[in-house]
């Protein structure tokens, strides 16, 4: 074979290859990145502008320095941080909310960058005409009552979240689509991950890091390139991206080699965070700036600081936090600007001390302290993982008895799902990385078809037919708690605020006693299956007899009121 034919050959297989590789990414670019190509793109409501800037400069290892200046039709203006992207590309991105003409200015250090200081350009927003729910009704923020999340046009958003947390960064592109295709398919909205190499996963698929080195660190644009398709296929299949920016986990001994958040000084922190949140914040992405640590005292202390120094006063997505195991954070951080909702963790254990802190603890006793938040379970029990106490893994029924009482015990805003082999995102049957206790776990692709992910499909289905955001706590409603005897058998409940209509969650079929006159003229009685997401037929229920009963010894939901029409 001569030289020449070699090289032409060796062109070609390279050309293809990079021709391969563009149609393997394609799923996951959105229109609005394709949109900017032109000169004056036209970006769909909600979505995300990209524009690249080309430094003069060769960095080695460059933070924000440069900032990009938008300035909205109505004249209004908006900073936003560009990002390093490798080599001498920088790039910014931003999600534009006003229809109409915008236009871009970036701002550095003058005389330090030709090509990063003072370039200009435009776009137009145009109307979002897809089917996207995320985009129909725009970015997600904390309501005007501040009991749950809402969309930008005030539609009320259901968190339903599913937590994997090493999926982004193990799976590869066509598991990445099929995962998503089944939790879309079963009315997930949210999808919760970790950014980083952390104490279950050392690396990414490929071997990189986010980051290396203490101080100062060094980021790979490469491994952020590979997250991007990911936060790209999230969006595009309309669910929204809950990255925990910063792990956190002191219970861990690797968590001094492995946890950002145990490793680095505190201005690393920052600096790896402000990273993130210029790359990814023009995404629907809700913040889980910091994970599973013990958020009190000293560290709530440095926590507020890295949030203060990451988000400011008036973040534009909402932030919150994910503590470690039945730890509460809200009145460590309620008081901080930027902080949006309260997250907590119920944790994995079936002992009786364990499972009455949910419906005795804070979840259920600091709802009416102000300032008032949204209050979600991050991480309540996980399907098919080895339970604490008994040893035995955690099964369906679990799963949903701890889902329903945390969104009544509270004001719902939503619940969290997690299921074995795919937090940890298994690709064969093995015990999670340092994490021992939790047992064997099944691949991701079959753990994927663990019952109580279908179990939360018929809870959206459930509570998104009903006026949710109207709910409120009320145990009074029960006069004779089974709890009281036996924490599994703690009966729910909750009463819209016109008292017309209450929300009953039974875990095992039993007779309770209501107290009906706390409810308006409570006459009807439907029992919702949580098992087959089917509505029972309507029963009376009169003034003088309080006695309700399930249909059968299993778990069920009791809608009580005076009709369906709320």
């Amino acid at each position: 074979m001569s030289t020449r034919f070699s090289k032409a050959l060796l062109t070609f297989e390279l050309l293809s290859f990079r021709v391969l590789l563009l149609c393997l990414a394609l799923p996951f670019a959105s229109e609005a990145l394709f949109a900017s190509s032109s000169p004056t793109p036209d970006i769909p409501q909600w979505n995300v502008f990209e524009a690249q800037f080309t430094s003069t400069v060769m960095y080695q290892n460059p933070f924000q320095d440069v900032t990009v200046e938008f300035t909205a039709p109505d004249g209004k203006h908006l900073s936003q941080a560009a990002f390093w992207d490798g080599a001498n590309v920088w790039r910014v991105r931003f999600s534009p909310e006003k229809i109409g003409e915008w236009s871009y200015q970036t701002h550095t250090s003058p005389g330090k960058d030709a090509g990063l200081d003072s370039q200009t350009g435009a776009f137009r927003c145009i109307p979002y005409t897809g089917k996207n729910a995320l985009f129909q009704h725009g970015s997600i923020r904390v309501s005007a009552n501040h009991r749950h999340l809402e969309s930008a046009d005030g539609t009320p958003f259901f968190w339903l979240s599913d937590t994997v947390w090493n999926g982004p960064l193990k799976a590869d592109p066509a598991s990445w689509q099929t995962y998503l295709n089944d939790r879309q398919a079963k009315k997930f909205t949210v999808v919760q991950f970790v950014m980083t190499q952390w104490v279950a996963s050392a690396a990414n698929a490929d071997g990189r890091l986010a980051y290396e080195g203490v101080g100062p660190v060094s980021i790979d644009p490469v491994f952020f390139q590979w997250m991007d398709a990911q936060f790209r296929a999230i969006n595009d299949h309309g669910l929204v991206a809950a990255p925990v920016m910063i792990w956190t986990a002191p219970w861990s001994p690797f968590a001094k080699f492995l946890n950002p958040g145990n490793s680095l000084p505190e201005d690393q922190i920052v600096r790896i965070a402000r990273y993130m949140a210029a790359r990814y914040g023009a995404y629907q992405v809700i913040w889980i700036l910091a994970g599973d640590g013990d958020y009190q005292n000293e560290e709530a202390e440095r926590w507020k600081r890295i949030g203060e120094a990451v988000f400011g006063d008036n973040p534009s997505r909402v932030v919150t936090i994910h503590p470690a195991g039945q730890k509460w954070v809200g009145a460590a951080f309620a008081n901080e600007p930027w902080f949006g909702l309260i997250g907590y963790q119920s944790g994995h254990s079936d002992a009786s001390q364990q499972l009455r802190w949910l419906w005795q603890g804070p979840p259920s006793t600091e709802w009416t302290a102000n300032p008032v938040h949204p209050i979600i379970n991050l991480e309540p029990n996980y399907e098919n993982h080895m339970n604490f106490n008994s040893h035995l893994r955690f099964d369906a029924h679990a799963v949903r008895r701890a889902a329903y009482w945390s969104l009544l015990c509270s004001p719902p805003a939503g619940v969290t799902y997690g299921a074995h082999g795919i937090w940890s995102w298994e690709t064969r049957p093995a015990v999670p990385m340092n994490h021992p206790d939790t047992g064997v776990a099944q691949p991701w692709f079959d753990a994927i078809h663990l019952p109580g992910s279908t179990n939360m499909k018929y809870l959206d289905e459930l509570f998104t037919s009903l006026s949710w955001w109207t709910l409120l706590p009320d145990p009074a409603l029960i006069v004779d708690q089974p709890g009281d005897r036996d924490a599994a058998t703690f009966v729910a409940a909750a009463r819209s605020q016109k008292r017309d209509w209450a929300l009953l969650y039974f875990p095992v079929g039993q007779t309770v006693h209501l107290k009906v006159d706390e409810l308006m003229s409570p006459n009807l009685v439907r029992w919702f299956n949580p098992r087959s997401g089917q509505w029972s037929g309507t029963s009376s229920l009169s003034t003088d007899e309080s006695t309700v009963s399930p249909p059968d010894d299993q778990d069920w939901i009791a809608w009580i009121g005076a009709d369906r029409s709320n």
